[in-house]
C-alpha cells in the first residue's frame, strides 16, 4: 500500500511539473463515474503488482523480450510500457524505472525518418498497429516526463498517422491511403488523442473525419462492424470503436448507450479464455470502453472478468496466451485489473 501511495505521488508530481493537476486531467467520463473505489481490492493490486514484477523480469538488454517474433513487436513492447505506467511506474524512477528506460529505447530506435515507428522490412503484417500503439505509448511517456529525445519521433509519427488518413477517416495495416478498419483506427485515435493531450497540434479535420468513419460503422444492434462494408457486429470491435470514439471527443449517450447494451450481452464466455486470439484484445477495449461510461455495467463487467483474471493468474504472476505471448497477455491483464486506479493520462479528460 506504501508503494502504490508513493507511485501515486511521484505520477501526479509529474503531472503537477507539467502545469496539471489530478482534478484538471479528471477522467473522462459519460455518466459521472470518475473512480470504483471498492473494485480495486488488495487481491488485484496484488495481483497487478505481481504481473508488472514478471513483465519486469522479461525485459532484456535491448529493450525487447526476447528472439520470437511477437516478443520484439512493437505493439506488445508498447503495451508492456502502458502497463507499467498505468501502475505509476515512471522511466528512470522506482524498482521498475530502468524497465520502462529500455522499453522507450526500443521504441525509439525503431522510429524511422518518415515517421514510422516500426520496421516493414522484417515481414511484420499490420505496421500501423506496432505505430499506433508505439505513437501512444511515447505520448504518454512524453506527457509525462517531457524526455528531450522522444519529441522528435513522436512529432513524425503524429504527423505521419495525420497524412495517412484515407478518404473515410480511418486507417489499415500499411501507412497508406488505401482503406480502413475499426481495429487499426482505434490505435491511431488514441495515439491522436494522447499527443493532443500532451500538447502537440493535431488537426482538427483529422479528428472531424475519423468521428464520421467510426459512427459510421454502428449497426442497428448497437455495436459495431469491422469496416464500411455491411457487415456482423462483434464484441472486439465494438467496445474498439466506443473507445475511439471517446477518443475523439464524442459525446452522444444514445451511440453510447446502446453500445454498452451490445458489450453486455456479448461477454466471451470464461472458456474462451486466452483460447481465442483475439481474447484480450476484446477485453481490452471492453474495459476502457465500459469504464468510461461508467455506471453499474462496468461495475459488473469488472467484478466478473477481474475475479477470472485472478483465476487465471499462474503462480509466476504472468497471464498465459496461446496465439501471441505470455508477455502481450499480461500487459493486457494488468492494464484491465488496474483500469480503476485511472492513473494513465489517456483515461483522463
Amino acid at each position: 500500500m506504501h508503494r502504490e501511495r508513493t507511485d501515486r505521488r511521484l505520477f501526479l508530481s509529474s503531472l503537477a511539473g507539467l502545469g496539471l493537476s489530478s482534478t484538471s486531467v479528471a477522467p473522462f467520463v459519460l455518466y459521472g463515474q470518475q473512480f470504483s473505489p471498492g473494485l480495486y481490492s488488495a487481491k488485484h493490486q496484488q495481483a497487478v503488482g505481481k504481473g508488472v514484477h514478471w513483465l519486469a523480469s522479461r525485459v532484456q538488454q535491448d529493450g525487447s523480450f526476447g528472439q520470437s517474433a511477437y516478443q520484439q513487436n512493437l505493439a506488445v513492447i508498447s503495451l508492456a510500457g502502458l502497463a507499467f505506467l498505468a501502475c505509476g511506474h515512471l522511466p528512470g524512477r522506482g524498482p521498475y524505472g530502468k524497465n520502462v528506460n529500455r522499453l522507450v529505447d526500443f521504441v525509439l530506435q525503431h522510429a524511422q525518418q518518415n515517421g514510422l515507428i516500426g520496421a516493414p522490412e522484417t515481414g511484420v503484417r499490420g505496421v500501423m498497429y506496432g505505430h499506433g500503439f508505439a505513437t501512444l505509448f511515447l505520448a504518454q511517456i512524453y506527457g509525462a516526463t517531457r524526455q528531450r529525445e522522444v519529441r522528435p519521433a513522436l512529432v513524425n509519427a503524429i504527423n505521419l498517422i495525420v497524412s495517412t488518413q484515407n478518404q473515410e477517416g480511418g486507417w489499415r495495416y500499411e501507412p497508406a491511403k488505401k482503406d480502413a478498419d475499426i481495429s487499426v483506427t482505434v490505435c491511431q485515435t488514441m495515439a491522436l488523442r494522447a499527443a493532443r493531450n500532451a500538447g502537440f497540434f493535431v488537426p482538427g479535420q483529422t479528428i472531424t473525419r475519423a468521428k464520421d468513419y467510426v459512427l459510421s460503422l454502428q449497426n442497428d444492434d448497437g455495436g459495431f462492424r469491422y469496416v464500411s462494408a455491411v457487415g456482423e457486429s462483434a464484441y472486439p470491435r465494438t467496445g474498439a470503436a466506443v473507445v475511439a470514439l471517446a477518443s475523439l471527443g464524442v459525446k452522444q449517450e444514445l451511440t453510447y448507450a446502446s453500445a454498452a447494451r451490445y458489450l453486455m450481452q456479448q461477454i466471451p464466455a470464461d472458456s474462451e479464455y486466452a483460447g481465442n486470439p483475439h481474447y484480450f484484445y476484446g477485453q481490452y477495449y471492453a474495459a476502457h470502453a465500459l469504464w468510461q461510461m461508467g455506471g453499474e455495467n462496468w461495475k459488473k463487467w469488472y467484478a466478473r472478468i477481474g475475479g477470472l483474471l485472478l483465476r487465471k493468474q499462474t503462480s509466476a504472476g504472468a497471464w498465459e496466451d496461446e496465439s501471441i505471448c505470455n508477455e502481450y497477455a499480461t500487459a493486457m491483464a494488468c492494464l484491465i485489473l488496474s483500469m480503476p486506479k485511472n492513473f494513465l493520462p489517456l483515461l483522463r479528460k
